[in-house]
């Protein structure tokens, strides 16, 4: 991923902030010799306090092979993109017709050495961990080793630790534009109103004022 200075994160807070909002990705696993790398969709809870990811995948799924392997993986978040078309980016002075159409988007991608749980008592205390994240308590029993409803169906599935030891940010919103070209894409993407665009001038008017 192409990291301009002007895309840059400013700090670790800002990403750390975006991530905060953001807990689904993509998995990319390298494949064997040959073959391309394995790419999983995954629910994830981000620890940062630990410096660690926490998923988890059904046991028949093809990548742990893989995983096991080389437990070098990335994940890649990516949203609050918007297509911005040509007119919006024309440089004050130059025809409409002459602007170069982009997109907008926030990424975060964070290389993570892969640790796979097998412990029943481990993967109870993981899930509980990463269903914490996403609900109120109370919703779901606990998980817990032997116990039902969810003891039976912990061998059908292993835990994923994923230790955080490097992180890749971008939040490419025109930063480098003049105010003009930057105005008139905020104004574009008010006015259109298409999926993902208000999340777009969001996070756009955010880095501005910043």
């Amino acid at each position: 991923m192409l990291i301009h200075p002007w895309d840059a994160a400013r700090d670790e807070q800002e990403w750390q902030d975006w991530l905060a909002g953001h807990d689904f990705g993509q998995l990319a696993v390298n494949g064997p010799d040959g073959e391309p790398p394995f790419v999983q969709p995954l629910h994830f809870a981000y620890d940062a306090a630990r410096g660690e990811v926490l998923g988890h995948l059904a046991r028949p799924n093809p990548l742990w092979r893989a995983l096991e392997a080389r437990p070098e993986v990335l994940l890649s978040v990516v949203d609050d993109y918007a297509f911005v078309p040509g007119p919006w980016q024309a440089l004050p002075g130059d025809p409409a017709e002459h602007g170069t159409p982009t997109s907008v988007y926030a990424a975060v991608q964070l290389r993570c050495t892969a640790h796979v749980v097998d412990d029943p008592h481990e993967k109870a205390e993981l899930l509980n961990r990463q269903v914490a994240h996403f609900q109120p308590p109370g919703l779901s029993a606990e998980a817990a080793a032997g116990e039902a409803p969810y003891g039976r169906l912990l061998p059908g599935i292993r835990g994923l630790r994923l230790k955080v030891t490097g992180v890749r940010a971008k939040f490419k919103y025109a930063g480098h534009k003049p105010d003009e070209v930057q105005d008139r894409i905020a104004a574009g993407l008010a006015e259109r109103g298409a999926p993902g665009d208000a999340a777009a001038l969001a996070q756009q008017r955010r880095r501005r004022s910043a």
